[in-house]
């Protein structure tokens, strides 16, 4: 009788494929490694091996960044409207029910007051997952509102953008996003009250072009795309070969876009490190 054989292999960085030809499900796109999902919600979405920046959802973000129990989320019941009765492959008004479902999210943004490092303040995440993280009428609403509440409150505004751009399903109603997210941030430094922006991977198009690059002080996660199109599409307009870093959280820093990059464990000390300063520098000037 043959003995059974015992699979003694270590998975590293560089593990070989399955004898099967499939990809491990849990393959760190960065480094090849496995994860279990546990192990890489320790360490708050990002791989011990690499450091690879995996996307986390507007919940997991706020739980990573706010005081336990300080999170009250505001606007929840606003819902985009389908005012072209738009529809490409399918209704748009199906793809934001679908959206809904999949993530459990009213929009593409979630805001609410909280307090980081028990320093108070209007926060305002984005998530990838719902539609690309597309700005729409709701998300510009959102954010005018988180800075409306700031205002009355006479708090800082902490944003986390994470998105592909305005909604092209709203057509010019998206559009006038940028203009009205920008006057919402013009309204909080009339007020003398910061704005502190991060950007996660990606940050592209309106979002970019509006609020994500208004902060007093902008923070990037390590490999991030800050770009407002994409390389391939820069590349095949100008007909020219990019750097290899182009339009990534590293070049923009190089350049002076951004104020620092900041891995995802340093996030939350940083921010409220920053929220102490600003605090303590409005009391002075007060």
């Amino acid at each position: 009788m043959t003995e059974p054989k015992i699979d003694v292999s270590i998975e590293h960085k560089h593990a070989p494929p399955q004898s099967d030809g499939k990809k491990h499900p849990n393959t760190c796109p960065g480094c090849g490694s496995h994860y279990r999902d546990d192990e890489l919600a320790e360490h708050l979405g990002v791989c011990p091996q690499c450091g690879h920046h995996f996307p986390v959802t507007a919940g997991e973000r706020v739980e990573q960044l706010v005081d336990p129990g300080s999170w009250h989320e505001e606007a929840t019941e606003l819902r985009s409207a389908d005012p072209l009765s738009f529809f490409d492959l399918r209704p748009y008004s199906e793809r934001l029910a679908e959206a809904e479902l999949s993530t459990g999210l009213g929009d593409a943004m979630v805001v609410g007051a909280a307090a980081i490092e028990e320093r108070p303040c209007r926060l305002a995440v984005m998530d990838f997952s719902f539609m690309g993280g597309s700005m729409g009428s709701v998300v510009g609403e959102k954010f005018a509102r988180a800075c409306d509440s700031a205002l009355e409150a006479n708090v800082p505004v902490v944003s986390v953008s994470a998105s592909g751009g305005a909604r092209m399903q709203e057509g010019i109603l998206a559009l006038m996003q940028l203009p009205k997210t920008v006057c919402a941030v013009e309204d909080l430094h009339d007020a003398g009250l910061p704005l502190i922006s991060v950007l996660a991977h990606p940050t592209t198009g309106g979002l970019l072009a509006s609020f994500a690059s208004l902060g007093d002080v902008l923070l990037a996660e390590p490999g991030a795309l800050m770009s407002f199109a994409g390389p391939r599409v820069v590349a095949q307009t100008t007909r020219e070969k990019l750097p290899d870093d182009f339009g990534l959280a590293e070049s923009n820093l190089r350049f002076g876009h951004v104020d620092a990059i900041v891995p995802r464990r340093e996030l939350r000390p940083t921010i409220g490190r920053l929220l102490r300063l600003f605090g303590e520098g409005a009391r002075l000037a007060g």
